[in-house]
């Protein structure tokens, strides 16, 4: 169900929702890929891990995640107490909706000598199926302390997974899933830019694929690529990621310039997510007066999909939501 939205004609919105936000004892999260006037009104800001723990951190009886149904998801199972709002259920995910639990449950039972080590851009569900949950900036420390004979299903993002095979030399079973957003980058149209803006480094997510990361200078997770990006000595930098996280980057330094990646032929906004673009300011003000739509999940499920997360905190540590996955492995490096 999708907040209505009708009527709000007139309303100030950020007046209303900073209203709303007293009275109902909530906090707002807002993801990287939220449009800039939602991250700026957000009480915090970030990737989605990072995001949950720190509303679990708070005395907020109500998240409302601006972000897409997994993160809130997360959310709720590290706040079963807390009452969880998403603006638009409809916010979904290619990467959620590629891997269905039913499929995955079987995938897993045909290979029973392998642990499932996932990727938190999956539903509540999946989560509950997995052993350890990973992001993109814990991946790489948690493989590492896995023994190099045990076989690893890695999924639902086959591009994250077979950048990190690359990098370690893991040989892992992937899972076929793909970000749309991610995969949309086009190598001919990063080439031009790299031949327009020579010297200028390019910062992508782990979730493109190879064509793009093995033209890139950094890969890593959404916090890190932003870093990357204002301590950077370069003045111009590429970024193959979506492209509302360069609201936080032309914050920081503003005196850089961060350019796009474009997705396909250069005129499209295939570089955009569409789900990520369902939550407006019309919406976070209806789930925040009616509390609707609110996440719902199971006990059972959330206390199974809770053990691997708690593995991945315990793996990782402090490196969840701050570090990367490195430097790309290119030929001759």
């Amino acid at each position: 169900m999708t907040a209505q939205t009708e009527s709000l004609k007139g309303l100030d919105l950020l007046a209303e929702i900073k209203r709303l936000k007293e009275e109902r004892n909530a906090v707002i999260l807002a993801h990287y890929y939220q449009k800039p006037q939602i991250q700026d009104l957000a009480d915090f800001v970030g990737d989605s891990l990072d995001l949950s723990r720190k509303a679990a951190a708070t005395d907020a009886e109500v998240i409302a995640f601006c972000g897409v149904r997994f993160m809130a998801e997360t959310a709720k199972i590290l706040s079963p107490e807390k009452i969880v709002v998403l603006p638009d259920m409809d916010a979904g995910c290619s990467l959620e909706d590629s891997c269905p639990p039913d499929q995955f449950k079987a995938f897993r039972e045909a290979h029973p000598d392998h642990i499932a080590l996932t990727y938190i851009n999956c539903s509540a569900a999946v989560k509950a199926l997995s052993d350890i949950i990973v992001t993109s900036s814990s991946a790489d420390v948690i493989l590492k302390q896995i023994p190099k004979d045990q076989k690893i299903i890695f999924g639902p993002d086959r591009h994250l997974g077979g950048y990190l095979a690359r990098r370690t030399g893991r040989d892992m079973l992937l899972w076929p899933g793909i970000c749309i957003v991610h995969q949309a980058f086009s190598e001919t149209e990063l080439l031009k830019l790299k031949a327009e803006n020579p010297g200028a480094p390019v910062a992508a997510h782990p979730e493109c694929p190879p064509h793009i990361i093995d033209h890139s200078d950094h890969v890593g997770s959404t916090k890190s690529i932003l870093d990357f990006a204002i301590h950077s000595p370069s003045k111009t930098i590429l970024v193959a990621t979506e492209p509302h996280i360069i609201h936080q980057m032309e914050k920081a330094a503003p005196d850089k310039t961060f350019i796009g990646v474009p997705g396909g032929d250069g005129n499209c906004n295939c570089n955009m997510c569409p789900y990520m673009a369902l939550n407006t300011l019309e919406k976070l003000y209806v789930a925040l007066r009616d509390l609707r739509p609110r996440i719902e999940l199971d006990d059972e499920t959330m206390a199974k999909a809770r053990v691997p997360l708690e593995r991945m905190l315990e793996m990782a540590g402090r490196t969840v939501g701050q570090g990367d996955v490195g430097r790309p492995k290119i030929s001759g490096d």
